[in-house]
């Protein structure tokens, strides 16, 4: 009994280690995208403010 007890005991642990481990693995793509996202973002700003300058212009 103690012998199985001990077992599941290791096998917890390594699932929560491994669980742990995707859950950072998650965090850090997630902070990728963000900053994916904000440097499209800045970018569509600036062209679409380089749109509105040349529409400005054009008239």
């Amino acid at each position: 009994m103690l012998e199985r007890l001990e077992k599941r005991l290791q096998s917890l642990r390594t699932e929560y280690q491994s669980g742990k481990q995707v859950l950072t693995d998650l965090e850090a793509k997630q902070a990728n995208v963000k900053d994916t996202l904000l440097r499209i973002e800045g970018a569509i700003q600036v062209l679409e403010e380089e749109l509105a300058h040349n529409r400005e212009e054009s008239r």
